[in-house]
């Protein structure tokens, strides 16, 4: 078939496009009696700036004619829990057992924007940003399940009360179950005040209840954005062009590809080309064929990645770049500190770039309606920001686009507003182009061409040691950029919070420091990695305080101890993974047969707090890391079954980090293409991980991120045991530990 140029379908190749019809249109179309009123379908409303986020409860709940709920989320599922925590949360108020709840992701709207008045899914934010309002949400649903009794029962209120389910009238013995009564009690208004139970009186939060998305992922019924399917669909692959910025020019064997089993049509698209096929196959084989003259990047093309771009230069040119830094923190007298210190320490830092490598490649499916409207199936951490970036691609006003977010296979970062990285603006401009719905997936070789990265990161740190062995002064200093400078703008003559975190505001009392971030841009497109900038930070700082421990022949975990005694939420918590490990000992000592060494770490991401211990071994040349202890303090808790499984996530994350993972760029392009060329932590080499956690009755923290950062550190500290040198770049693959003896 010939090449379809035009961006706009005709009439007649809309004409015959099918609508869909949602289950939430249909139910609220044909009168179900659900505690709701129908939703805009992932669209924005014109009316939307009257609401207030959090206050309707018809935006969130519907309750069936079986008494069951339909709760839309304000958050995405990605495997982290927060549907189940969201069920627990509204079910403690509203009086229904959580297993009795469907849970999906709410659409585009400003309901939902609970973080501030924004939406994202991330930063470890959900629960602790919703608890209050989700709880008063299910509290608002039950008062008016209760005054819908009362009218229909003819008896005060106040004899009524709930039962999971249901509203009961113990003088006369009636009840009505919450199905027969929602169609009343939607019809009221919401209540101003309402009562929230006593936490003593709680009977789900703080339970560790199964999780309400295992048997769909068990069996295989989940549906992921890979998943949709839309009648008469095509399907597009694509290839990119081998370094950001370049654009496809000629295509050398077009007539030949054009010739290949299943190919609809073939297309330029910003840096890249597609090709679309009846099968997906057929479009990744044909798009591989593809033979494509590349031209460079205009100048003005942001962030074009230069030809001679490699991630070790990049690394040697943050060890030695100079220029103004910003400081994040400035306590005490640094200067002077230093000039009286018994002795000074120095050291230099790195950490590699890193990919997110998750499992679900990228995908989004789009398609034109009759009307002029779009579907947009596309995973994402933040509906509202992907709706306003689709409509600017499609060139239509949001509220003519219907936002479906899909259950995401994998979070990380990912998931983001990351244009570059994302298939949907291509999949919006196929559609368009073929007037036919398109599915389009990026191949693993393309999604790790195009990949953001976590940036490559170098601090440089200075300590001083006093007479008693104490640190006095510590100097930090990040060199590089930060996400979110780079996609929030980066405030002039200030440091980037996501490049200083995890060095700034560490609770250890060490009178005098100082904590700076010297911007440098970074070639590579950057973005969001899980835990972001703790991810590296922390194990430059923490492992430097052992360096610091041992010049002033300090042991790591008493000097820790000591410097946070007057913080007993901090020392509580590191003692209690000592504990939990069985007592401290920092080696080398004689474990199973073998020599032995542990490390500890703190950490305070997102809110928690957190401690690490890892006991370690060499087996030649490699590490060989045996068990993690991992205390968290998150303040308070909602499920502790997600707590644990998502340490245990973290811990292997973060472990994959320290040990192998790294992106190489040279001239230009990622090094590599698969999980072959990018290896990750195989299960064999997964420690048994043990969590503690610690409520300790302060605000609640994050979860899902917390985990990592505590495990590069508390892992090279170890080794650095065993070694008898420090190791002061990750990832610890590419040292030639091999004979060493400590």
């Amino acid at each position: 078939m010939n090449q379809i140029v035009s961006l706009k379908p005709s009439q007649e190749q809309l004409a015959d496009r099918p609508l869909n019809v949602s289950r939430r249109t249909f139910l609220a179309g044909v009168g179900a009696l659900v505690l709701s009123v129908s939703l805009p379908n992932g669209r924005v409303r014109a009316n939307d700036a009257e609401i207030v986020p959090g206050t309707r409860v018809s935006a969130f709940l519907e309750i069936q004619q079986d008494s069951t709920v339909h709760l839309r989320s304000p958050f995405i599922e990605g495997g982290q829990g927060v549907f189940t925590a969201m069920a627990q949360i509204v079910g403690e108020e509203l009086d229904v057992d959580p297993a009795k709840f469907f849970v999906e992701g709410a659409p585009p709207g400003p309901d939902y924007g609970l973080i501030g008045g924004g939406r994202f899914t991330g930063g470890s934010m959900s629960v602790r940003s919703s608890f209050e309002t989700m709880r008063r949400l299910g509290a608002s649903a039950r008062q008016m399940l209760l005054a819908a009794a009362a009218t229909r029962l003819n008896v005060p209120a106040s004899e009524l009360v709930t039962e999971p389910g249901g509203v009961l009238h113990k003088a006369s013995g009636r009840s009505i179950a919450y199905g027969e009564l929602a169609a009343e009690a939607a019809g009221l208004a919401v209540p101003e005040n309402v009562t929230l139970r006593s936490s003593t009186d709680f009977r789900w939060i703080g339970k560790a209840i199964p999780r309400l998305d295992v048997r769909a992922k068990s069996t295989g019924k989940a549906a992921y954005s890979i998943d949709v399917k839309v009648e008469g669909m095509l399907h597009a692959a694509v290839q990119h062009s081998p370094r950001f910025g370049e654009e496809p020019s000629g295509l050398t064997n077009e007539a030949e590809v054009k010739g290949m089993p299943g190919v609809h049509s073939i297309h330029r698209l910003p840096g890249a080309v597609a090709v679309v096929a009846d099968s997906w196959w057929r479009a990744r084989r044909a798009v591989e064929t593809l033979q494509v003259n590349w031209v460079k990047a205009n100048q003005d093309t942001p962030h074009a990645m230069p030809a001679d771009f490699s991630s070790e230069a990049r690394r040697q040119a943050l060890m030695s770049a100079q220029g103004n830094s910003f400081a994040a923190e400035n306590e005490g007298d640094v200067t002077a500190a230093f000039s009286t210190a018994a002795s000074v320490i120095e050291a230099t830092y790195d950490a590699p770039y890193l990919l997110h490598g998750q499992l679900e490649p990228p995908s989004a499916t789009a398609r034109w309606n009759a009307d002029g409207t779009l579907d947009l199936w596309a995973p994402n951490q933040a509906p509202e920001m992907f709706l306003a970036d689709a409509a600017k691609v499609a060139g239509i006003d949001q509220s003519k686009i219907t936002l479906h977010s899909p259950m995401l296979g994998g979070f990380f970062g990912r998931h983001f507003l990351y244009q570059s990285a994302n298939p949907y603006p291509q999949a919006i401009l196929l559609a368009k182009a073929v007037g036919r719905p398109i599915k389009l997936i990026w191949s693993r070789e393309e999604e790790f061409l195009r990949d953001t990265v976590r940036p490559l990161g170098v601090a440089r740190l200075r300590g001083g040691i006093g007479q008693d062995g104490l640190p006095v002064a510590l100097e930090a200093l990040a060199v590089g950029e930060g996400p979110t400078g780079r996609w929030y703008g980066r405030t002039p003559d200030q440091a980037d919070s996501s490049a200083v975190e995890g060095m700034a505001g560490k609770v250890y009392a060490i009178p005098n420091r100082r904590v700076a971030h010297l911007p440098v841009d970074d070639p590579a497109i950057i973005g969001y990695w899980r835990s972001v900038g703790h991810s590296m930070n922390d194990f430059f700082y923490e492992t430097f305080l052992d360096e610091l421990a041992d010049a002033g022949k300090r042991d790591p975990y008493e000097l820790r101890l000591k410097l946070l005694e007057d913080s007993s939420r901090h020392s509580n918590l590191l003692q209690a993974v000592a504990d939990l490990s069985g007592g401290w000992k920092r080696g080398p000592f004689t474990a199973d047969g073998g020599r032995r060494a542990r490390g500890v770490a703190m950490a305070s991401p997102f809110g928690s707090e957190v401690a690490t211990i890892a006991e370690v071994s060499l087996a030649d040349g490699a590490v060989v890391v045996h068990d993690v202890w991992v205390a968290i303090d998150p303040g308070s808790i909602v499920n502790p079954g997600i707590i644990e499984a998502q340490v245990n996530s973290a811990v292997a994350l973060g472990l994959s980090s320290a040990l192998l993972e790294e992106v190489v760029y040279v001239d230009g392009i990622p090094q590599a293409r698969n999980f072959d060329g990018y290896p990750i932590l195989p299960p064999d080499r997964m420690p048994r991980v043990h969590v503690r956690i610690v409520e300790s009755g302060a605000p609640m923290g994050g979860i899902g991120e917390p985990g990592v950062p505590g495990v590069p550190p508390a892992v090279v500290n170890a080794v650095s045991v065993l070694t008898g040198k420090r190791i002061r770049s990750l990832p610890l693959s590419k040292h030639d530990l091999k004979g060493i003896e400590g």
